[in-house]
């Protein structure tokens, strides 16, 4: 009778209990979610249309400049060229095996082709060597425009007989955007396998597959198809995004699955996936702070393509949760059936021998472990790091990649620097061009004042009425009226005063007033003179609008230093302390690949001091909340930071360069990503250590944190290597390098050093700890036989947690909690032989 009246108050309980729960905010979400699912399958299939269709209204930005930030030389110089100035599309075109003669045969060809407005060719090194022709040609157009590029095809198309290779920014964007298209395609199939594969090896059923795979596409396509949002997008993030938030994610949707597959033991499928979700998102949530963390800390960065990736990036994990939220609670109950029919058993190992190697080694690898980080921290900072994209060779070479290589290898890079210097002083233009010309560091320079025009004359040499009546062979009373009507345009009457013979004019100016006089129809020219001043206009006008604006004029110079380093910045500095003799230095802009990678060079410290104290900062204040222990965090962030230091400090033991947006860009990524590895080993050894010894703990720890280190993990470390050997963008790949290497140093830190941390530092977490549970709480004991009544949360040959009532004899390591914190303790135990109160 006692045994039926207690039965019937604790079914009274549970169903007090269960009524709780119900009432829960959270349940009545999951509810809804359950409930409404195939409302949420009508929206998601909306965006997922909506999606496709922006797609491809999403412009990439393949150029790296744009995202320096607008106080840097190099941004304002770019932006002084747009306005001022016209850059006409250039192309630098190699014919192999051919004589000089047929190499001379061709560019004759070539410069009266449609479009062709230069072309450079003669019998120097620089044109012609081995058998190999370099023309440099300009075109009639700016890179852009679309006749520019039907120009240069046809100058292919006519040297299709021969073995040509070429190098021009003519294009050059939709070259990158294909190239990056046909390398994501390959990229995503490749991840796929991997991803399938790992699912299929960590699963414990078949059917679940799909509904990861559905949930991972779903949020993949919203967050490509969302980026029509920003409108722009950098190559960089385009290319990287949707294999990253795959990986990333999937923590996610395993989160979520694991949940229902343990609630579907004794419940059916819809009250599992409720009951599961409402559990499911404040776990999931918290544990995506982390590396949302790490996304946000990007987006402090000065080079604003860390904005850039961080917000879409951030974007993509928003999404993802969207997904596994919204769209997978339905997918599992649709999928229930076939889950339930597919089972098989998990092919994870366990590792309790890695375990015991942690247990054994406690004393042993932490001492070393703080060596060995000390050791990468300076390593990593004696690592080459480069900042010049050209300075990059990726594993794999496209079509286009492989001809620009072999141009280079044969010809040489062309280094080039724009100096931009105020107008209006033709002889202090040719005074300076003169110093630039006599530099060891400049190989050629070109300015208005310097380019011949005829005769020996430079563009800008000043010439009397007469002169220029030799020149051209004009009477010289017509080129005296011509002088006068000038000054009078120009305001200038004292040299109708002081007489016109004595008049000079600079000869580019003069022949563009005569052009626009006679186009005007004020004056009427003999034909061969009409003819003469054509064409000289047509040159003239080439020249003028590449290098004359409205406040300044630009130099092009080319130099024989590399394109970045400390020499190749020295003489940056040279070159403007010489053109400071002629103009303020503060109207001096120099402009170039060597500039740009200066600003990058200089910014990169700030950077990477922003990245790794945001992000760690962040990251410990979410721990500490979520730990409610000071010495935690700072153990997990250290553990972390120590792989990314070691990560960083192999290309220097490799004697390999490292690029230094990768290490900036996969800093941030791993410490907010791999954090999670070591949360999920901190918190699962925090909760077994309550209810067994902390050796055996540390051991069981590591068994049942492996299948989900080893899913995601192998995941993020497949996708940097395999982005690392397909990408034909050395900017991508040298990312996705970082990446595979830093995933796979945390893995092996959080296994294998951070279990003997938490071992040798547990008193430290215990002393830091904000809230001691010892009236919370009491241990079972270790042996014995003892009736129980109340909840516990432990192992007896196994693990056991729940409500009971009975008696528990053999082997226990587990804690009892009381359903009401006011309720003692001792109260839940009843009674039983041996048993210890």
């Amino acid at each position: 009778m006692a045994g039926k009246r207690q039965k019937e108050k604790r079914n009274g309980e549970e169903a007090m209990e269960k009524g709780k729960q119900d009432d829960s905010f959270m349940m009545k979400l999951a509810t809804l979610i359950v409930d409404k699912r195939k409302g949420f399958y009508l929206i998601f299939i909306v965006l997922i249309i909506f999606s496709i269709i922006s797609m491809n209204r999403v412009k990439v930005n393949n150029d790296l400049t744009t995202y320096l930030p607008d106080t840097t030389e190099t941004r304002q110089g770019i932006d002084l060229m747009d306005e001022q100035f016209i850059t006409y599309g250039t192309a630098r075109v190699m014919v192999c095996n051919v004589t000089f003669e047929e190499a001379q045969r061709l560019a004759d060809v070539i410069e009266k082709m449609e479009g062709v407005s230069m072309l450079e060719f003669d019998d120097s090194e620089e044109h012609f060597h081995d058998m190999e022709a370099m023309y440099s040609i300009t075109f009639d157009g700016e890179a852009e425009e679309p006749a520019v590029q039907e120009y240069l095809n046809a100058v292919l198309d006519a040297l299709s007989e021969y073995d040509v290779y070429y190098d021009s920014e003519i294009g050059q964007e939709e070259r990158d955007a294909s190239d990056l298209d046909n390398d994501m395609i390959v990229i995503l199939v490749l991840a796929g396998v991997v991803i399938v594969g790992v699912l299929l090896f960590t699963s414990t059923t078949y059917a679940e597959i799909p509904v990861y795979l559905m949930t991972f596409i779903t949020a993949a396509i919203l967050n490509k198809g969302s980026n029509y949002w920003f409108g722009t997008i950098s190559f960089v993030t385009n290319s990287i995004a949707v294999v990253l938030q795959l990986a990333l994610a999937v923590d996610y949707a395993i989160i979520l699955a694991h949940r229902f597959m343990e609630e579907h033991e004794d419940k059916d499928a819809r009250e599992a996936v409720i009951v599961a979700l409402s559990k499911a998102i404040p776990e999931i949530s918290s544990s995506s702070l982390t590396t949302v963390s790490g996304m946000v800390a990007m987006m402090f960065m000065q080079f604003r393509i860390g904005y850039d990736m961080g917000i879409v990036l951030a974007k993509a994990i928003v999404l993802s949760l969207v997904s596994v939220f919204f769209l997978m609670p339905g997918l599992l109950l649709t999928f229930s059936k076939a889950i339930d029919s597919t089972h098989h058993r998990s092919f994870v190992p366990k590792i309790t021998a890695v375990g015991k190697f942690c247990v054994a080694t406690r004393y042993l690898v932490p001492p070393l472990m703080v060596v060995a980080v000390i050791a990468a921290f300076f390593l990593s900072g004696k690592a080459d790091y480069v900042y010049d994209v050209n300075t990059l060779e990726s594993k794999t070479l496209s079509d286009n990649k492989f001809s620009v290589s072999m141009v280079n290898q044969e010809f040489g890079r062309v280094n080039q620097l724009a100096v931009l210097v105020p107008n209006g002083d033709y002889e202090r233009e040719a005074q300076a061009l003169k110093v630039l010309a006599s530099m060891p560091e400049v190989d050629s320079c070109m300015g208005l004042a310097n380019i011949e025009a005829m005769d020996g004359y430079m563009l800008t040499d000043a010439l009397s009425p007469r002169e220029f009546s030799e020149l051209i062979d004009m009477d010289v009373e017509v080129a005296e009226l011509l002088y006068s009507a000038y000054a009078v345009d120009h305001s200038e009457y004292g040299a109708l005063v002081n007489g016109i013979s004595s008049y000079k004019v600079p000869l580019m100016d003069m022949f563009f007033f005569i052009y626009d006089q006679k186009e005007s129809g004020n004056i009427t020219l003999e034909d061969d003179l009409e003819e003469t001043l054509s064409d000289a206009h047509s040159q003239m006008s080439i020249a003028r609008n590449q290098l004359l604006g409205e406040e300044y004029t630009r130099f092009v110079l080319e130099l024989n230093v590399p394109a970045e380093g400390p020499n190749t910045y020295a003489a940056l500095e040279k070159i403007r302390d010489a053109m400071a003799h002629y103009y303020d230095r503060d109207s001096i802009y120099l402009v170039g690949n060597s500039t740009s990678n200066k600003d990058l060079s200089d910014s990169f410290g700030t950077d990477n001091v922003i990245i790794t104290v945001l992000t760690a900062l962040f990251v410990m204040i979410i721990l500490l909340f979520t730990f409610q222990s000071a010495g935690l965090p700072v153990l997990l962030v250290l553990t972390i930071q120590g792989s990314i230091w070691m990560n960083f400090s192999l290309p220097y033991l490799l004697d390999e360069q490292v690029y230094f947006l990768g290490y900036l860009v996969v800093s941030a990524i791993q410490m907010g990503a791999t954090i999670d590895y070591a949360i999920v080993i901190t918190s699962r050894y925090m909760d077994l250590k309550t209810y067994m010894p902390i050796k055996k703990a540390i051991v069981e720890t590591l068994n049942q944190a492996f299948p989900t280190i080893v899913t995601s993990g192998s995941m993020l470390v497949a996708a940097g290597f395999i982005i690392s050997n397909v990408s034909t963008n050395a900017v991508v790949a040298a990312i996705g390098l970082a990446l595979g290497r830093g995933t796979l140093t945390s893995i092996a830190l959080v296994l294998l050093v951070l279990p003997q941390t938490l071992l040798v530092g547990d008193i430290i977490i215990e002393k830091t700890a904000f809230t001691l549970k010892h009236d919370l709480a009491k241990p079972l004991p270790s042996s014995g036989r003892i009736r129980m009544n109340g909840h516990i949360k432990g192992y007896v040959n196994g693990v056991i947690e729940g409500d009971f009532s009975g008696v528990i004899e053999g082997e226990m390591g587990a804690v009892i909690r009381p359903r009401d914190k006011a309720e003692p303790i001792r109260k839940m135990i009843e009674s039983g032989e041996n048993a210890d109160e």
